[in-house]
C-alpha cells in the first residue's frame, strides 16, 4: 500500500543532528525560567497531573513520578493550578528567579465535597484507576495504563497475569499459568515486550522473540502501560503494540508494606504460599531515594494432559486423520518465582538526577512427567518418565541520569545490561546437561477390536465405518481386557537428553534530548544501541541404546522398569478425573529421580550394554548469534489549537544479525554425514514514519487518530542455520532454520475514542486495521527421511495479511444507585480481531489456502464485577480468549491445521480493610476448571487436553509505614 524508501541508518541519523541543530539554532527564544515540582496525595505520586501557568499561557503533565517541569517567560510573583481526578484543584503562587525554581512537594487533596472525592477517599481501588486515566489521557501514544495497586486487587502473580486483564490483551497459558502476553490478538512476537521502555533479553525455549514473563513477580511493577499505536521514541518493533513493565521508583516519603499469604491447589493436594515486601526511603534532604521490592511465591502444581498424535504422513486422504498414538500425560510438581527489585536515585541539584535499577529474579519449575502411551501404529504401550528442573533467570542493572540543560533543552541518557537464561543442569551423571528422558516399550499381543474397516483407529466421527468412540471416553479397545500396560514387561528401549540451555544478553546504550521550542512546539530526538548475544542449545538430542534393542549379538538383555528402583505414582486428585471413565490402568509407578539420573551414567551403561547413539548431525541444532540494533528517531509534538494536538516523527533501526551454527550434508556409497560450520547474515533497514492527532472534544472526551510503521524481526530460532531432530516420541520430528527470512512490515490506522465518567471511570473504542507483509508463519508437513516417517517443521515468509478489528470497554461505577448499592460497578472491555492472510499450498503454487494469522484470537473478552465501599473490595473475573489457528500446515492445508480451542477462565478476589493500615484477602483462580485444549482441523479432533484444577490462597497486607 505504502513504497517506503530505505535509507542507510547512519544517514538518517546525520539527518537527524542536522535538522536538531537547525532547530535549536532558529526557534529558541532567549532563556527563560523553570518551575520544578512533584505532585503527590496521600496516595503516593500522582502521576498525568495537569499543571498550567494562570499569569502565562504555558501547561504540563507531571510524568509517572509525579514530577513536572513548567517554563515560565518571566521572573517575578506568577501563580499556577493543578488538577486532578478525584482532587481538590489547588493553586500555587510564586515569586521566580532566573533558572530552575524548585518548589517540592505539591499535596493534593482529595476533593470531599461531592460524590467523586467519597469514591477516593473510601473505595479501595479509586486512587489506582485515577492515576491510570491520568496517563492515558495525557499519553500522546494510543495505550491503556495499570497501575501495582490495581494489579494486586485480583489473584494475578506474574508480570503476564497481570495484564490480562486489559483491553485487547491475550496470554498464552502453560500449565495452568499465564507466561506469554500479546496485544490485539496478533501472534506474541509481534508485541514488543519492554521494562522500563528497554525490550529485556528473552531465553525463550523456543528461540522466538516473546519474552516469558512467568519469571517476574508482578509485586515489583509499579506500572504497566499498553501502547496499541507507538510514537517514534518508542521501540519499533511492535506490530501488536508494546507492553511496558515501569517497576517501582522511590517514593516521596518513607514506605513500608509486608503480605503473607498461604493456599491449597485442588490438582496437587498441596498448599501453597507467598510474600512480598516493599521499602523505600529518602535520605540527605529528599536528595537520596531508595526503593527495595522483593516477592516470593511458592505452590505445589499438577495436570493431567491427554495427547492424540495422528497419522498425518500416510498417503490415503481418509487415514491422514487416523490415530498414531494416545497419551495420558501428568504433571506432578513444584514451582518457585523469586524476584528482588532495587533502586535509587540522587539529586545532583535541582535540575540533575543520577538514578540506578536493578532486578534479580528467578524462577525454578520442577516437573517430574509420567507419560503412558497406547502406540496403534506399533502395537505396544510405551511409558516415559522424566525429571525436569527447568530454570529460567532474568538479572540486570541500569544506570541513567535526568539533566535540566536549560529551561529549553532536556537531556536524558542510560546504559542498561541484563541477562536471561533458561536451563537445567541434570542429570549431573552425565557429560550434557538437559532433560532426562527414559523410554520403556511393551508389546500388545492381542491386538485391538475397535479398529475401522480400514485397519487404521480413528474417532468414531472420522471412522469409515463409525467405529472409535470420542476423545472424552477413551477407550483403548485392546481385545484381552487383562492385557495392561505392565512394569514387569516394560522393556527399557532408549535414554535421551533433551538439551535446553538458552542464554541471552542484551547492553544498550541511550540518549534522547527533549528541546521546548516554543510553548506550542517541542522537538524531540534520540538515539539507541542494542548489542544481543544469544546461545541455544534447543533441539540437541544426546541417545543412548541398549544393545539389545538395536540386535547387536550377545548385548545384556533389556531391562524390565519393574528391575529398576521404582517410588509410588504421586497422589493428588483423580487420575484424569476429569473425562468419562476410569483411567487407572495407565497409572505406571515411576522411577526414583537417583534412579534415572544413575541410568545416565557409565557403570549403568557398560553393565546394561548401553551405547552412545547420538547422531553426528546433533551439532546442526546448536547456535550462537551475535544482533547489534542501532537506532535513532525525531519527533515534534505540536499543540496545534487549545483542542488539536499533532505528533509526528520518523524512526529508524538498523539490524545486523550473525548466526553460527553448524550444518550438515550427505554424499557417497554408503552414505557419509558430513558436518560443517555455518554462518547466516540477516540485515535489514527498517524506516518508521509515524503521525498521530489527539482532538479534545471536552474536559472529558478525546478522539485520536494515528497512522504507523511498524515491524517484527524474524525469530533467532527460526533463522538458525542448522536443524533438529526429535526421535523420542511420536511423531518423530525435524525443526529446521531458514536462514533467508526477511522482517514482517505493517502499516497501521487507529481510531480510538475515549471519555471520562465523573466518577473514575471511562467509555473507550475504535476500529483499527493494519496492512501487512512478508508474514512469519510455522509450516508443519510430514515427511519420509531416511524410510522414516517425520513431522518436518521451518518458518517461511508469506506476501501479505490484513487485519481490522474494533474494541470497545467500559468501567462505570453504580453511583446512581443509593447506600450499599453505590458500591458495585462493572469493567467489561472486548475486542474483535479479523485477519486475512494466503498460504500457497505445497506442490501447488497456484491453490491459495485462506486462513488467519497464527495465535490470533478472533474474540477477546474481560468482564469484572466488582463492590467497592468502606474497605470492603469484591471482584469477580472472567477472562476469554477465542480459538486460534497454531501451526499452518503448507503441504495438506487448512483441515490439517493445529487450533488452540477457546478458553474462558474465572478467578475472584476480596479485599477487607480492618484496620487503616491492615487488610485481609482471598484469592481464587480459574474457579470453572477450565482446561485447555488444541485440535486439528475439527474439534472433535483433539490434539491435546490438559486439565489443571483451581488454587487459592488468605492472606494479610499490612502498611507499616
Amino acid at each position: 500500500m505504502f513504497k517506503i524508501f530505505t535509507l542507510k541508518p547512519w544517514a538518517i541519523y546525520k539527518q537527524l543532528f542536522a535538522i536538531a541543530m537547525l532547530t535549536t539554532g532558529v526557534t529558541l527564544p532567549a532563556l527563560s525560567q523553570t518551575i520544578k515540582g512533584t505532585v503527590v496525595s496521600d496516595a503516593g505520586t500522582l502521576p498525568g497531573a495537569s499543571v498550567k501557568g494562570i499569569s502565562f499561557k504555558r501547561a504540563v503533565s507531571s510524568d509517572l513520578q509525579g514530577v513536572f517541569t513548567l517554563v515560565a517567560p518571566d521572573t517575578g510573583l506568577v501563580t499556577i493550578e493543578l488538577s486532578y481526578i478525584g482532587y481538590e484543584m489547588k493553586s500555587v503562587t510564586l515569586k521566580l528567579v532566573k533558572g530552575v525554581n524548585e518548589i517540592g512537594l505539591v499535596k493534593m487533596l482529595p476533593d470531599t465535597k461531592g460524590t467523586l472525592g467519597e469514591v477516593v477517599v473510601k473505595g479501595t481501588m479509586a486512587p489506582s484507576q485515577a492515576k491510570a486515566y491520568s496517563i492515558k489521557r495525557n499519553s500522546n501514544a494510543i495505550m491503556d495504563v495499570m497501575a501495582a495497586d490495581a494489579i494486586g486487587k485480583l489473584p494475578d502473580r506474574n508480570a503476564a497475569e497481570a495484564v490480562q486483564r486489559m483491553q485487547g490483551v491475550a496470554v498464552a497459558r502453560y500449565h495452568g499459568e499465564a507466561d506469554q502476553a500479546a496485544v490485539r490478538g496478533t501472534p506474541f512476537s509481534w508485541t514488543s515486550t519492554l521494562f522500563n521502555n528497554n525490550r529485556l533479553p528473552s531465553s525463550n525455549v523456543l528461540g522466538n522473540r516473546s519474552s516469558v514473563l512467568d519469571v517476574v513477580p508482578s509485586e515489583i511493577i509499579q506500572y504497566v502501560q499498553v501502547a496499541k499505536a507507538i510514537t517514534p521514541d518508542m521501540e519499533g518493533d511492535a506490530i501488536g503494540g508494546s507492553i511496558n513493565f515501569i517497576t517501582r521508583t522511590a517514593p516521596t516519603k518513607r514506605t513500608l508494606n509486608i503480605s503473607g499469604a498461604g493456599g491449597y491447589n485442588t490438582f496437587s493436594k498441596n498448599s501453597t504460599y507467598n510474600g512480598s515486601l516493599v521499602y523505600g526511603d529518602r535520605f540527605f534532604n529528599n536528595k537520596l531515594g531508595i526503593i527495595v521490592a522483593g516477592a516470593i511465591w511458592s505452590r505445589q502444581w499438577g495436570s493431567d494432559e491427554l495427547v492424540t498424535s495422528y497419522n498425518t504422513g500416510l498417503a490415503n486422504l481418509q487415514q491422514k486423520n487416523s490415530i498414531n498414538t494416545v497419551l495420558f500425560k501428568r504433571y506432578m510438581g513444584e514451582r518457585e518465582t523469586k524476584g528482588l527489585n532495587v533502586g535509587a536515585e540522587y539529586k545532583i541539584t535541582p535540575s540533575h538526577k543520577i538514578f540506578f535499577r536493578g532486578m534479580v529474579n528467578k524462577f525454578d519449575d520442577i516437573r517430574p512427567v509420567y507419560e503412558s502411551y497406547v502406540d496403534y501404529t506399533n502395537t505396544r504401550f510405551q511409558y516415559n518418565y522424566r525429571y525436569s528442573h527447568y530454570q529460567t533467570t532474568l538479572n540486570g542493572i541500569e544506570i541513567g541520569g535526568e539533566n535540566q540543560l536549560s529551561s529549553k533543552f532536556k537531556l536524558d541518557w542510560s546504559y542498561s545490561n541484563h541477562k536471561s537464561d533458561y536451563f537445567l543442569d541434570t542429570p549431573p551423571t552425565a557429560n550434557g546437561k538437559g532433560l532426562p528422558i527414559a523410554t520403556f516399550r511393551q508389546k500388545i499381543t492381542s491386538g485391538f477390536n475397535n479398529l475401522s474397516s480400514d485397519g487404521k483407529r480413528y474417532w468414531s466421527f472420522d471412522s469409515p465405518n463409525g467405529v472409535g468412540g470420542t476423545a472424552d471416553e477413551f477407550q483403548s479397545g485392546i481385545k484381552d481386557v487383562t492385557e495392561v500396560i505392565n512394569p514387569n514387561k516394560l522393556l527399557l528401549s532408549q535414554l535421551v537428553i533433551a538439551q535446553l540451555d538458552n542464554s541471552e544478553h542484551d547492553q544498550i546504550g541511550q540518549l534522547n534530548l527533549k528541546v521546548d521550542a516554543s510553548a506550542k512546539i517541542h522537538f524531540k530526538f534520540g538515539a539507541k544501541y542494542r548489542e544481543k548475544d544469544r546461545t541455544s542449545t534447543f533441539g540437541s538430542n544426546l541417545v543412548y541404546l541398549p544393545g539389545a534393542a538395536l540386535g547387536i549379538p550377545n548385548s545384556p538383555a533389556l531391562r524390565s522398569l519393574s528391575s529398576l528402583q521404582t517410588s509410588s505414582f504421586p497422589k493428588g486428585t483423580t487420575f484424569f478425573g476429569t473425562m468419562k471413565g476410569n483411567y487407572d490402568q495407565y497409572i505406571v509407578n515411576p522411577l526414583v529421580k537417583e534412579q534415572l539420573f544413575d541410568m545416565f551414567g557409565a557403570t549403568f551403561q557398560a553393565a546394561n550394554g548401553v551405547i552412545d547413539a547420538t547422531a553426528k548431525t546433533n551439532a546442526t541444532a546448536l547456535y550462537t548469534a551475535e544482533e547489534n540494533v542501532t537506532s535513532g528517531y525525531a519527533m515534534a509534538e505540536i499543540d496545534a489549537t487549545e483542542r488539536l494536538k499533532i505528533v509526528a516523527g520518523i524512526r529508524n533501526e538498523y539490524t545486523s544479525t550473525t548466526l553460527n551454527g553448524m550444518k550438515s550434508t550427505t554424499s557417497g556409497t554408503p552414505a557419509v554425514v558430513n558436518v560443517s560450520p555455518s554462518v547466516v547474515e540477516n540485515n535489514y533497514n527498517a524506516f518508521l514514519p509515524m503521525l498521530h492527532f489527539k482532538y479534545k472534544l471536552t474536559e472529558k472526551a478525546n478522539i485520536r487518530a494515528a497512522y504507523t510503521r511498524s515491524f517484527v524481526r524474524p525469530n533467532f530460532g527460526d533463522m538458525t542455520p542448522g536443524g533438529s531432530t526429535n526421535t523420542t516420541s511420536a511423531p518423530m520430528t525435524i525443526s529446521q532454520g531458514n536462514p533467508d527470512l526477511k522482517p514482517t512490515f505493517s502499516n497501521n490506522f487507529d481510531l480510538m475514542g475515549e471519555y471520562y465518567f465523573n466518577n473514575i471511570g471511562i467509555l473507550s473504542g475504535g476500529v483499527f486495521y493494519k496492512d501487512i507483509t512478508d508474514i512469519i508463519f510455522t509450516d508443519v508437513n510430514m515427511q519420509n527421511v531416511g524410510g522414516s516417517d517425520f513431522m518436518v517443521t521451518q518458518a517461511k515468509n508469506l506476501n501479505k495479511a490484513t487485519l481490522f478489528g474494533f474494541e470497545a470497554g467500559i468501567n462505570k461505577r453504580f453511583d446512581f444507585l443509593n447506600g450499599f448499592w453505590s458500591g458495585f460497578g462493572v469493567e467489561v472491555n472486548y475486542s474483535f480481531i479479523d485477519s486475512k492472510t494466503e498460504v500457497p499450498r505445497l506442490g501447488n503454487a497456484n491453490q491459495l489456502d485462506k486462513t488467519g494469522l497464527p495465535n490470533q484470537s478472533k474474540h477477546l473478552f474481560n468482564s469484572i464485577l466488582f463492590y467497592e465501599r468502606n474497605g470492603v473490595m469484591v471482584r469477580l473475573a472472567g477472562n476469554y480468549r477465542g480459538n486460534s489457528v497454531e501451526t499452518i500446515n503448507q503441504q495438506l492445508g487448512p483441515d490439517f491445521y493445529t487450533w488452540s480451542a477457546a478458553n474462558f477462565t474465572i478467578d475472584a478476589s476480596a479485599t477487607v480493610a480492618i484496620t487503616k493500615k491492615l487488610k485481609a484477602f482471598i484469592e481464587l483462580n480459574n474457579l470453572s476448571n477450565s482446561p485447555v485444549k488444541m485440535y486439528m482441523g475439527d474439534k472433535r479432533r483433539l490434539t491435546s487436553s490438559e486439565s489443571y484444577g483451581s488454587r487459592g490462597q488468605a492472606g494479610i497486607r499490612l502498611d507499616i509505614l
